[in-house]
């Protein structure tokens, strides 16, 4: 390695990328080609820095291996970047085989940090989870110690556990103090600032309260029967029974749980599950066998009785009821709340992300851009989704797989 490549290297590695590029813009051999693609990649120009990437591990011979692998693995951080989930990861991982054999163990575990954020993003949180158990981060330098504490602290997060999640931030912020890159302490203080705003509603008879992250923890912890509409379901301690299919019994839930300890009128009810302002006979029979459905779901967490204007919510044992909404409304809601982190989604990693239909993820952003919530860039292929961040509250109830079943 000359002197102008390992002086590039040290200054990519201190977040330098103007200093790393001085020294090899002008140079086409494959080394500085991908020293360029990193620094280009920290500017934020990601298209280019693909592009450069490439270039290089295409220049390495047959017999440096291990410099490819290394690009493999600076152009899977570049995608992670780009919100571009559509490569396979065993390219990714065979680059992290070759980088240990070649006894290559800082970039190796940076590969594994970008495979495990990467599961993140889509919403696996146990093989996340797995994947992050590789790795030691109590020997890590600095960096990666940053980037291996956000990756514990979201795991955490997503499964509302605030008491871990502000034990690894605080790892975080003292490693990002170390490494002394600037982007890694901006990172480690957004993170700590969602912990402060507010994440969900509760809703009832008493009006909107709202709620931080440790708040809806406590709020789980207390037994509660709960209504969750973020993530559509009932709640009560450990029991968890799903209505995100059933969208009929979970509006019911929803109507009786906010009118809580009163009751709701018929014409009420049947308006918010069957969408409709002039009931009918046919109506009202319909709700009697819906709301005989709902008595038989959550017969082990409440009573449904009849009332002469409607129906009464009765919770067992002597429980509170409450209904946790999410901080922003509206079907798209997990579609805002991915894209309120700034990045440029595809359409296709949207849908992975959400495990739903492109057409579906389309028909959404085509609503989004008409509101004005949300605008696109580029066309055909190379076409993404931005929108603002969206300040003052955190939408982590809202991401995938956010707060599974107990």
């Amino acid at each position: 390695m000359d002197s102008l490549i390992a002086a590039a290297a040290r200054a990519l590695a201190a977040g330098d990328a103007l200093g790393a590029l001085k020294r090899v813009s002008l140079r086409g051999d494959p080394p500085a080609l991908a020293l360029r693609g990193i620094a280009m990649a920290q500017l934020g120009e990601y298209p280019r820095a693909r592009e450069l990437l490439r270039r290089a591990a295409r220049g390495f011979g047959a017999h440096e291996a291990l410099a490819r692998a290394r690009c493999i693995v600076a152009e899977a951080e570049v995608a992670l970047a780009l919100r571009d989930f559509g490569g396979s990861p065993r390219a990714l991982e065979a680059a992290t085989a070759t980088l240990e054999a070649h006894a290559d163990s800082g970039n190796a575990l940076h590969a594994r940090l970008i495979a495990a954020r990467r599961l993140l993003l889509l919403g696996r949180l146990e093989q996340a989870a797995q994947a992050l158990a590789r790795v030691d981060a109590h020997r890590l330098p600095p960096s990666p110690a940053v980037v291996a504490e956000l990756i514990a602290a979201e795991l955490a997060l997503r499964s509302l556990s605030t008491g871990p999640a502000r034990a690894a931030l605080a790892r975080a912020q003292e490693a990002a103090e170390r490494a002394r890159v600037p982007a890694l302490l901006a990172e480690v203080a957004e993170a700590r600032a969602a912990l402060e705003r507010p994440a969900a509603r509760r809703l009832g008879a008493g009006g909107e309260q709202a709620l931080r992250l440790d708040e809806v923890e406590a709020l789980l912890a207390s037994g509660a029967l709960m209504v969750d509409a973020c993530r559509h379901g009932l709640r009560a301690g450990d029991t968890w029974r799903p209505l995100a299919r059933r969208p009929v019994l979970f509006a019911l839930a929803r109507a009786l749980a906010e009118a809580w300890p009163r009751d709701v009128d018929r014409e009420a009810l049947i308006a918010s599950a069957f969408r409709t302002r002039h009931p009918d006979e046919s109506h009202r029979a319909r709700l009697r066998v819906e709301i005989g459905r709902l008595r038989t779901l959550v017969a082990a967490l409440a009573r449904i009785e009849a009332t002469a204007r409607g129906f009464v919510l009765a919770p067992r044992g002597a429980r509170e009821v409450a209904v946790l909404a999410p901080p922003i409304d509206g079907e798209q809601a997990s579609l805002v709340a991915l894209l309120s982190d700034g990045a440029a989604w595809s359409t296709s990693a949207l849908a992975q992300a959400l495990a739903a239909s492109q057409r579906r993820v389309q028909r959404a952003l085509a609503e989004l851009e008409a509101a004005g919530r949300v605008r696109s860039i580029g066309r055909a292929r190379a076409r993404r989704w931005l929108a603002p961040p969206l300040a003052g509250f955190t939408t982590i109830l809202l991401l995938p797989a956010a707060l599974p079943p107990g």
